[in-house]
Order: structure tokens, then C-alpha cells, then sequence
């Protein structure tokens, strides 16, 4: 994934450089080569991404973000093998992605969660699928209960957790059959601040831990900034890739570095490319207003 020219104020510490550099070294898990993705509609044809070109490397942390309607979703769930695409390639390890498989591990916005199923053996549904005896996938699933830090909720079931407990066993689930890649769509989207805030932590010990590349979608510039080595930005309408930023905020990351001027204007260009100031609108005194109808006291005025 070549990041496009960056502004100036985006420049790179030494340190920072140097990681690229070390990231850059390793080899290339994913790779999506023009990727396209038409689907009818009740209006017609509608084409939802076009040309989408980038690769993501071992261990990296990629988050995708961009403005509503410009197929982050759709684009996930194409790279999990959960859709179909229209053109293009997706190949994990050099290799053809034509439908799910446990080379790669899903983590949904909502929870996903067996509810009648206790917390371990949600963890060790997928081993026993995949053909893993009781023991061992017993055996794993509280190795993974363990590093996300739920081994003693393993015998509850996930109306009993808080939201973010149920995201963690989601996460375990998701990792538990040790895939190459871990893709989240907007996984912590649906939690309070400060949960969300734990959760993001929570994510980086795991991720620094254990041998897997992640792709996050969010639409959270803060959390992809807090997350990501580099940060891939869709245009929506069909989706395009709009520009792929190295993040130049030095790791280890921590809430404190939200105020830097490496994070501010990191946000500053992301703001830019989601939200571009509007054009002025022309001088038409024939142009439709809306219509605002008043519905308070006129006396009781507010500036």
C-alpha cells in the first residue's frame, strides 16, 4: 500500500520513518487489485466500488474510513468472502478469495454471539467446526478467554456480559482459529465512549501480542488515527480509494497523544477529505428554501 503525497505538516519523525521502513520489509498478505462491485437495485444498476487498489502487509493495522454511502461495509465483507465482487481481485497469501474461509476472522458490529451458548463454548464453536476435537478446542478457547481477559466469565452466557465483555469474546471467536487477517466492521461503533475508549486499548495489547494483520473499518477519525499504521480513505459514490496516509503518530500510541500536533493534523487532513468545504451556492433568487415553520412564542427569542 504506497501512501500518496502527503502536506507538509504531515511529516515523519525519524522513529516514525523507521517503522514504515521495518513495515515495508515484510511481506504482503492481502492484496485487492481493481476491485469493483455492481448490484441491481429497485432505481437500477448501482455501482458501489470502483477500482479499489491497495495491499496490506504482515502485521500491519490498516483502518478504512470514508463518508457514509461509500461501500466500507460492502468492501469487508467482499475481502471476508461474504460477497460477491463485479471485477477485480482480492488475494489473501497470493491465493484467490472466493468465499469465507478460517484464513480470515470476522468481527461484526453487533456481537454475533450464540445466546445459548456459554462464553467458552461460543469460543470453541469454530474449532469444533473445523474439525478440532472437545479437548483441544476447549484447550484453545480458554487460551483466548485468557488474553482477552474473560477466563473467569467462561461458563457465563452473553446476556450476562456488558457490551464490551460480549465484543471481547467476539474478538476471541474471531481469533481462536489463529487466521491470517482480522476484519472488523466498525466493531466498536455501537458502545459508550468510555467503553469504546478500553475496547480500542484492549485491541492494540491483543494485536501487539499475537501474529495477525488487522483492516478496521471505522468512521471514528480519532479511533483510526488511535489505531492505524496507515489509514486508507474512500470517496463515495461509486467507493474509490482517495488517498492512503501513514499515520505519523509515534507508538506506542496512548490517549495522551490525542493533542499532538502529529494527531491534530493527521485530523485535520482527514476532516478535509471526508468533509471539503461545501462550494458556495449560486445567487438565485428563484432557488427553492426551505419551508420552517415557527413553533414557539415569538416573544421567547434565542441568538
Amino acid at each position: 500500500m504506497k501512501p500518496n503525497n502527503l502536506p507538509s505538516y504531515l511529516d515523519q519523525s525519524e522513529a516514525v520513518k523507521a517503522r514504515f521502513d521495518r513495515i515495508n520489509q515484510r511481506e504482503t498478505i492481502l492484496e485487492v487489485r481493481k476491485l469493483g462491485k455492481r448490484f441491481l437495485s429497485a432505481q437500477g444498476e448501482v455501482e458501489a466500488l470502483r477500482g479499489i487498489d491497495f495491499s496490506v502487509r504482515r502485521r500491519e493495522f490498516v483502518c478504512v474510513i470514508g463518508p457514509s454511502g461509500c461501500g466500507k461495509s460492502t468492501l469487508i465483507r467482499i475481502l471476508a468472502g461474504l460477497e460477491s465482487h463485479s471485477a477485480g481481485d482480492v488475494l489473501l497469501d497470493g491465493k484467490p478469495v472466493t468465499g469465507p474461509g478460517q484464513d480470515r476472522g470476522m468481527v461484526f458490529q453487533g456481537y454475533s454471539l450464540f445466546p445459548w451458548l456459554t462464553v467458552k463454548k461460543n469460543v470453541m464453536f469454530g474449532p469444533q467446526m473445523n474439525g478440532r476435537d472437545k479437548d483441544e478446542a476447549e484447550r484453545d478457547a480458554l487460551l483466548w478467554l485468557d488474553l482477552v481477559g474473560l477466563t473467569k466469565f467462561a461458563d457465563a452466557y452473553p446476556h450476562q456480559l456488558s457490551g464490551g465483555m460480549r465484543q471481547r469474546v467476539a474478538i476471541a471467536r474471531a481469533l481462536v482459529n489463529q487466521p491470517r487477517i482480522l476484519l472488523m466492521d466498525e466493531p466498536f461503533g455501537a458502545l459508550d465512549a468510555q467503553t469504546r475508549s478500553k475496547m480500542q486499548s484492549h485491541l492494540i495489547d491483543i494485536w501487539k501480542n499475537i501474529d495477525v494483520t488487522v483492516l478496521f473499518i471505522t468512521h471514528d477519525l480519532d479511533e483510526a488515527i488511535y489505531l492505524a499504521d496507515r489509514i486508507l480513505v474512500l470517496k463515495a459514490h461509486p467507493g474509490e480509494v482517495q488517498e492512503v496516509i501513514e499515520v505519523p503518530v509515534p507508538r506506542p500510541r496512548s490517549p495522551g497523544q490525542f493533542n499532538t500536533p502529529e494527531f491534530l493534523a493527521t485530523k485535520a487532513r482527514l476532516e478535509e477529505l471526508i468533509h471539503p468545504e461545501p462550494e458556495p451556492e449560486p445567487e438565485d433568487e428563484q432557488a427553492v428554501k426551505p419551508h420552517l415553520i415557527r413553533l414557539t412564542d415569538v416573544a421567547d427569542n434565542v441568538e
